[in-house]
């Protein structure tokens, strides 16, 4: 039977992912980026791809990389949850690698797993896998069109481009025109990419690689809002200690400790569905499918819940720029429609139950 219990390496990963974040990923810092032009905080990325060798976790061994598996991949977006830092890991280390081992991508695996180069997949941030998605024209050896919604394009070297022949095509980003987006969530900024004429190399089919991509990116993504969801509990409470009213600690009244302990109830139920989801990926189970629809359709509710009780808990100061809970608020409603919304993935879910709406 599987154990869904933290091993003693994933925890010291954790500890080691957890205090470099604390050094160089401090809640002051995230909010100066998300209100300056460049927000990727790349010092920290190289820490944790480079120093850490973290961007190579799902890559082979034989490839440069860690070879290891979705499982140690989830704790690591635990943490970049919990501290909500502005790293392309999701996009980079996990659905660009993901696309190139469906592509068998041999020479571009070791640059993203060395972290020599940033990859990302040109697919709309808000497509759930399975769906149909946006490509652009393959005319006379180039690609010709925009997309939209590109999950930390600005930061990319290499761009997964698919296009209208069936193809996935790697795409020198120094060729494309790369335009911010407004964006909600400003730790993780959106972009349009225009490719004029850009020369581009066919990695493989796009299909397969696409939706291998994004089902990694959506089951993994739960573990990004399990993360986030544990920082606002834990901060909530924290803070709700402290706090005092009528000369008591806020957190002793009984309605507060009712909200409290229902939120912890669902944090805890999300860390199962996570934990699930992560663990049929690692080991390429039949009903990974399953295992991520569940995680997806439970964990955008319960991380903006979550951050919503914690922006209102904390009162007046919860309403402050100053205070990181926006940040989180913002990235949990960002991620709530991200490889698909919670509805789309109850509706696959249905159909692979074969439990159809009347």
């Amino acid at each position: 039977m599987t154990d869904l219990l933290y091993s003693e390496e994933e925890e010291a990963l954790r500890a080691a992912v957890r205090d470099l974040l604390a050094d160089h990923c401090d809640a002051a810092g995230v909010i100066a980026r998300a209100e300056s032009d460049a927000p990727h905080d790349i010092a920290t990325w190289k820490a944790l791809a480079g120093t850490m060798g973290l961007a190579g976790l799902l890559v082979p061994e034989e490839l440069d990389g860690q070879g290891a598996t979705h499982r140690e991949a989830a704790v690591v977006l635990e943490e970049l949850g919990r501290a909500v830092a502005p790293v392309p890991y999701l996009t980079s280390a996990v659905v660009a690698t993901e696309a190139l081992l469906e592509c068998g991508a041999d020479d571009l695996l070791p640059q993203l797993a060395s972290a020599t180069a940033i990859g990302a997949l040109a697919v709309s941030l808000s497509v759930p896998a399975g769906s149909a998605y946006k490509v652009v024209r393959y005319e006379d050896g180039a690609l010709h069109g925009e997309l939209t919604g590109i999950a930390d394009a600005a930061v990319a070297d290499v761009l997964l481009v698919p296009a209208d022949d069936g193809g996935l095509y790697a795409v020198d980003a120094s060729a494309v025109t790369v335009t911010p987006q407004v964006s909600l969530d400003l730790t993780r900024p959106l972009a349009t990419v225009t490719l004029d004429g850009a020369p581009g190399r066919l990695l493989g089919d796009a299909e397969p690689a696409v939706r291998r991509a994004l089902r990694a990116g959506a089951g993994l993504l739960a573990s990004e809002q399990l993360g986030l969801a544990e920082w606002t509990l834990t901060e909530t409470v924290r803070y709700l200690k402290e706090r005092k009213q009528f000369n008591r600690p806020v957190g002793g009244f009984q309605a507060l400790k009712h909200r409290l302990a229902q939120l912890w109830l669902e944090v805890v139920n999300l860390r199962a569905a996570a934990r699930n989801a992560a663990d049929q990926l690692a080991t390429g189970s039949d009903d990974a499918d399953l295992a991520v629809a569940v995680a997806q359709a439970f964990a955008a509710p319960v991380a903006v819940h979550a951050a919503e009780e914690a922006l209102q808990l904390h009162g007046g100061i919860g309403m402050t720029w100053e205070h990181p809970v926006h940040l989180y608020l913002k990235r949990a409603k960002a991620d709530s429609i991200a490889y698909g919304t919670a509805g789309a993935h109850r509706a696959a879910l249905a159909g692979l139950v074969d439990l159809q709406a009347p």
